[in-house]
């Protein structure tokens, strides 16, 4: 047994333990369930109205401070701000009034965030904001509290029950912040209109922005296509597949729209069949190939090659062939 298992265990069984955390769990989903209610209150959901028209409206930033806890969930939601198409940035109490507060223009609003709304190291950032006009909007579960007065939007909190057995640690309290938080972003995210195009603009890089990359980011073009007129033979279409090396040819007709696709294993049934090579290769190609959009999601296009048990896909816009996308290349750009 372990020294951390061993500790453990004298406080109580395992059963007791896991009971603790699905409490803490369904403290945690009461503090969500009483957020949701919320909405349904006529001042509470006006005042969401507000908050969301405000910073609509920004011209600057949306500045968001908060101390301790607080502090980490308004960093959380200043990064889902920023992402989903809202410019914002995060003001820590104790550096504002050591000159950070010099990056608060007037073009800016605060968000300022605080379960007590009464710690002493937003004072600053409340006097900056009354001094220079500038608009507050506040997060509080204290309708009387200093920052709740203080701003010209409150959005009250439901003073939810902490998950803590002593009701000391900010548990429930900064889930329910949290919650509220997405919420925001993602009803700004929605006003915005911000598409995946403009998701996969701040998001170029990891696995998430692979999902998020278009056929026409990764397939070949030009001389790289692999085509063959319908007319031509099977020698013909043998070696523009190995030039290209893709394992297969699309056929197209005299306006460059794609009929057909002749690949690898087309190749071998006809040999096996023991074909004439001089032969037009129309008379053994695949007549309905499968194709997708340039605009299409690279992840779709890959779904459907697992989906057909096929290797290579042709890019066609309006009919007409523009490219080839073969699945190592998908692979190869962490698309999954």
């Amino acid at each position: 047994m372990s020294t951390i298992a061993s500790k453990i265990v004298p406080f109580g069984s395992g059963g007791r333990i896991i009971d603790t955390a699905c409490r803490s769990l369904s403290v945690a989903a009461s503090g969500l369930a009483a957020l949701e209610a919320r909405f349904a209150e006529r001042d509470f959901s006006a005042n969401f109205l507000r908050l969301v028209g405000v910073m609509m409206g920004v011209r600057g930033r949306v500045i968001v401070t908060g101390i301790g806890k607080s502090g980490i969930v308004a960093r959380k939601m200043t990064a889902t701000l920023t992402s989903t198409g809202t410019p914002a940035i995060f003001l820590h109490p104790a550096d504002a009034g050591h000159g950070d507060l010099g990056m608060v223009t007037p073009d800016d609003v605060v968000l300022m965030l605080s379960h007590s709304g009464e710690s002493t190291e937003l004072g600053p950032i409340i006097q900056y904001c009354k001094r220079f006009a500038i608009p507050l909007l506040a997060m509080t579960a204290r309708a009387h509290s200093t920052v709740a007065q203080a701003a010209d939007i409150c959005i009250l909190m439901p003073d939810v029950q902490e998950a803590c057995p002593n009701a000391l640690a900010p548990t429930t309290s900064t889930t329910v912040q949290m919650a509220f938080g997405d919420s925001l972003a993602i009803a700004l995210m929605e006003m915005r209109g911000f598409s995946a195009d403009d998701f996969h603009k701040f998001h170029p890089n990891g696995r998430l922005g692979a999902q998020l990359v278009k056929v026409r980011e990764l397939m070949a073009t030009g001389q790289d296509v692999p085509m063959v007129r319908e007319d031509a033979s099977l020698l013909d279409a043998t070696i523009e597949m190995t030039r290209a090396r893709l394992g297969g040819t699309a056929i197209i007709d005299h306006h460059g729209h794609l009929i057909g696709a002749f690949t690898d294993g087309d190749l071998r049934r006809t040999v096996t069949g023991k074909q004439n090579l001089t032969e037009s290769v129309g008379r053994f190609m695949t007549t309905t190939p499968q194709a997708v959009s340039p605009d299409e999601l690279a992840s779709e296009a890959l779904h459907l090659m697992h989906e057909r048990n096929i290797m290579l896909l042709f890019v066609c816009d309006k009919q007409r062939l523009v490219g080839a996308l073969h699945m190592h290349d998908l692979l190869h750009a962490g698309v999954a």
